[in-house]
Formats: C-alpha cells, sequence, structure tokens
C-alpha cells in the first residue's frame, strides 16, 4: 500500500508501507494484557471508535489508523483530531478512500500520513499531492490541534 508523508514528497515518490497486512489490531482487540504487553501497538479503527477506551493505552500505541470507507466520510478527520486533542502523541495514518485535496486538511487534523492503494497511487501520483501539501488552505499554516485538560 503507498504510503504519503512529508520524507515521500521530499523524494518524489510514494513510500512503501512497512506494516504487513494482517498486523493492526482492531480497538475491540486491546485488552488489559495487550496494555500490559508492552510498547509498539498498531491498532485500526473507524469513524465510530470509542477513542476514550484507547486513552488509556495511549504511552503503548505506536500507530492508529484510521480508516476512512469512503472519501464523502469525513469522521475521521474528526477522529484524528480528537485523538491528537486527547494527547495521542504516536504515529497517526488516514488509511483507506482519501483523495489529494484532502491531504493539506487531514495533516491539519493532526495526521501523519495517508496510506492509499495501488489504483489511487496510479490516478493520483506523488506530484499531485506534493501539490496538495504546499496548497494553500483557509488557515495560515498546518498545526496540531491543542490538548485539552481531561477531568479525572
Amino acid at each position: 500500500m503507498p504510503l504519503i508523508h512529508d520524507e515521500a514528497i521530499a523524494a518524489g515518490a510514494f513510500a512503501e508501507d512497512p506494516i504487513e497486512a494482517g498486523t493492526l489490531l482492531g480497538a475491540e482487540e486491546i485488552g488489559a494484557e495487550e496494555i500490559g504487553a508492552g510498547d509498539g501497538l498498531l491498532i485500526e479503527i473507524d469513524g465510530g471508535a470509542d477513542l476514550e477506551a484507547l486513552i488509556p493505552a495511549f504511552d503503548r500505541i505506536a500507530l492508529i489508523s484510521v480508516c476512512f470507507p469512503s472519501f464523502a466520510d469525513g469522521r475521521g478527520f474528526s477522529v484524528a483530531r480528537r485523538l491528537r486533542r486527547y494527547g495521542f502523541e504516536g504515529r497517526l495514518r488516514a488509511s483507506g478512500h482519501v483523495i489529494v485535496d484532502q491531504y493539506a486538511f487531514a495533516r491539519e487534523c493532526g495526521f501523519d500520513e495517508v496510506a492509499i492503494d495501488d489504483a489511487l497511487a496510479a490516478r493520483q501520483p506523488i506530484g499531485l499531492w506534493a501539490g496538495a501539501e504546499r496548497a494553500a488552505c483557509y488557515r495560515s499554516k498546518v498545526a496540531r490541534p491543542q490538548k485539552v485538560a481531561r477531568a479525572a
């Protein structure tokens, strides 16, 4: 699966996804034994995931991949913003049907990278993604959302 991030854009080529298919855990698969088992959990969630249930495991999660079932389903952007506000500092990936026009907004919401399928990569080469990265958006600069304090 081709991967788009700052280094790939700078290199002018899609990056290869280092994560093997089938190694991502669903949020519902994280039990107490996995949370205490060690660092480096790789999690896959959708737009309807219970994000607050993931908070206790944030320090153990290396990557959260948020699935976009359709380019018209914008729930993943809200998920990314909420995860960053809740304090998640690991890698955040948008995966699935994310189009080049959504890249600047994805970065603004807190995504570090975008994973797309080979067919979309063929239709939207890396040069288009580089142009979208530099495109002006409605905000003056891309910034990570600020964390909010949570009541105990």
